[in-house]
């Protein structure tokens, strides 16, 4: 792309015929020869920094040394010293020794575009032939003795992240630079533990390890950064750090989230491009740009970040020591495109506090039923768990086998179906939690009470490969395309006998995500299965399409199952929560040879909010993933 600046230096009538430089090396050049030779000997030392064979005077009619050009020119050139134009000339307009020709530049620009612009050459003919006229203005017409040519870079605005309802989410928001000045220092070592000490009661993470080397390193009127705090985690501490001597301040503004958890896992953070990113493309940053670090931020960097644009201009020292800048062309940057999510910063934060208190490591993802909007990503971490595990469901995945179990007409909800304490396919032993012994009892009580053998009787009423069937029409396994990269199960088939049991009850070689098993319980409770949404705009490429819709038959059991859970079965402290009936599974997933570890799970739906809970090494769902959903249904309303 080239982009044209049409200054011009005044010049006398110049003909219109135009030729590309070919640039031929010469040798010599004759007095009795026309100015093009010489001419074209310049235009190529121009190019090469060599003007060997090229003749010069100043305007004043002083004889100037090609050394002395080529080195003037190099200083002239800037920015573009290493990256030489294209150069096409005219006709010379010749008139009583003296020659004027136009030359068309066309000048390459860090982001690949050109500038084009016209300059002239003046020649006169002296006794020993042609001679270029040396002049500053030979390279650029505004250019005169001393100035430089160079680029400013002029940064994009970053476009913020949006919630479902077009709101800012990541804002501008206005935080405080904490550094040191080494010059102001008296005692470094009380400083630094000072320092740390503000921090730790604090609670701030701002890593003073390294600060009494990095300050010694440091000039003495440099600005030591320590560690960058919104505005209202700075403001209590504000007046013990002030009193530090040597302590030093810069107030800012950084797109940031609500508050430094929200959502962090999903939407990354902003912050200075690292020389990873810089590296993976070659060109596109410059150091001190703002980039995404993570998330859906990294993802959409280059949709958020915009497009940088660039001023090309005239730079030369003012009489005070400073540089000023005269604009020659200025390509205006265009700024970023927003991230519109469906996330509600209400639902979002209710689920990051049910969280908190949490200290395994956890997740949790809750979807609008009736329009598969994903209102909340909640992780405990800074790794988006709540989309990219990959662990068994355990007994939440109770809900796909029975949904297979009833479709298929296997089984009813009243239908006996007993629940030993033990029950062996193939020789491997299967139990309960607890070594549970319900009986013989009704199909529905084996899922309210969550019977594992009860459960691995019945696999071989499915066949090698209805429980993956089941699943697909839940949206287990099935490509989503979210816009961002999601795990979404994987449902054990065609597996021996006594991996059959184990995966109707979560076990064996299946495997899932939390969003993928919020997705089953809003698809249960909808009554068909659809893609949850996460992006509204930039809509996802390609959207897995809607299942088919679930047969009343089949759903009315399993929702009444679904509800006993709460009312009778392993989550009764759910049944009087405000908000309207809770209904879902809990889970609990072994997830290597020793069956103490586990992780705990509970889906569910209340109204119209679906969810999914996970514990990793949760252990018991009643002490942990459910009082999480609990903490989450009161705080909503």
């Amino acid at each position: 792309m080239a982009l044209r600046s049409n200054v011009r230096r005044p010049k006398i009538l110049l003909s219109v015929l135009a030729a590309t430089l070919l640039f031929p090396a010469l040798a010599a050049c004759s007095k009795d020869d026309g100015p093009e030779p010489m001419l074209d000997a310049f235009l190529s030392g121009w190019r090469s920094g060599s003007f060997d064979s090229v003749s010069f005077v100043r305007a004043s009619g002083e004889r100037v040394d090609a050394a002395a050009v080529s080195t003037e020119l190099k200083a002239l050139s800037g920015t573009f010293k290493d990256k030489p134009p294209t150069l096409n000339k005219q006709t010379p307009n010749v008139n009583e020794g003296l020659a004027l020709t136009d030359i068309a530049v066309s000048q390459p620009l860090p982001d690949g575009t050109t500038w084009d612009y016209t300059t002239n050459v003046r020649m006169t003919k002296g006794k020993d032939g042609w001679q270029v006229i040396w002049e500053p203005a030979v390279v650029h017409p505004k250019l005169t003795p001393g100035d430089e040519l160079a680029v400013r870079r002029l940064s994009a605005k970053r476009a913020g992240v949006l919630d479902g309802t077009g709101e800012e989410i990541v804002k501008p928001r206005p935080v405080v630079v904490v550094g040191v000045e080494p010059q102001r220092v008296e005692d470094l070592d009380k400083l630094v533990a000072d320092l740390a000490a503000i921090f730790k009661a604090a609670k701030v993470d701002a890593g003073t390890s390294d600060l009494a080397a990095r300050v010694k390193a440091a000039k003495p009127d440099a600005f030591v950064e320590i560690v960058t705090l919104r505005r209202e985690v700075y403001d209590p501490i504000r007046s013990s750090l002030r009193a530090l001597i040597g302590t030093t301040f810069r107030e800012e503004e950084r797109l940031l989230a609500p508050s430094r958890t929200f959502a962090r896992a999903l939407l990354g953070t902003v912050g200075p491009v690292t020389k990873e990113i810089m590296d993976s493309k070659p060109g596109v940053y410059a150091v001190g740009d703002q980039a995404g670090l993570g998330g859906i931020q990294r993802t959409y960097d280059d949709r958020l970040r915009g497009v940088p644009g660039q001023s090309v201009v005239v730079t030369r020292k003012a009489t005070d020591g400073t540089r000023q800048d005269t604009p020659l062309l200025t390509v205006e940057a265009k700024p970023g495109q927003p991230l519109k999510t469906a996330l509600d910063p209400a639902v979002q934060l209710a689920a990051e506090r049910a969280l908190a208190t949490e200290k395994q490591r956890s997740a949790m993802v809750a979807i609008r039923i009736s329009d598969g909007r994903i209102l909340a990503v909640a992780n405990t971490g800074d790794d988006n768990l709540a989309f990219t595990a990959q662990v068994p469901p355990g007994s939440t995945f109770k809900t796909v086998s029975a949904y297979a179990l009833l479709d298929a007409g296997k089984v009813t909800a009243n239908q006996t179906v007993a629940c030993p304490k033990f029950f062996t396919v193939d020789g491997r032993q299967f139990k309960n939690s607890n070594f549970m012994e319900l009986g013989n009892v009704p199909f529905h009580t084996d899922f309210a009470r969550s019977c594992n053998t009860a459960f691995a009787s019945l696999a071989p009423q499915l066949g090698p490969d209805g429980l993956a069937a089941a699943g697909s029409a839940l949206g287990v396994g099935q490509t989503w395309d979210l816009g961002y990269p999601a795990f979404t199960g994987r449902v054990s088939a065609g597996g021996s006998a006594t991996e059959q049991a184990a995966a109707s009850f979560g076990q064996g070689q299946t495997i899932v995500s939390p969003v993928a098993m919020a997705g089953v319980a809003a698809a249960v409770a909808r009554g068909q299965w659809k893609q949850p949404v996460l992006l509204l705009d930039p809509v996802p490429a390609k959207p897995a399409p809607d299942g088919p819709a679930l047969k009343q038959t089949t759903l009315d059991p399993l929702r009444a199952m679904m509800r006993e859970v709460v009312t009778a079965g392993t989550a009764t402290t759910l049944k009087d929560v405000p908000g309207g009936p809770v209904s879902g599974k809990t889970g609990t997933a072994e997830y290597d040879d020793n069956p103490a570890h586990t992780h705990a799970w509970f889906i569910g739906w209340q109204g119209d909010i679906a969810f999914a809970v996970f514990v990793e090494n949760g252990v018991k769902p009643s002490e942990t993933a459910v009082p999480i959903t609990e903490s989450f249904l009161r705080a909503i309303r």
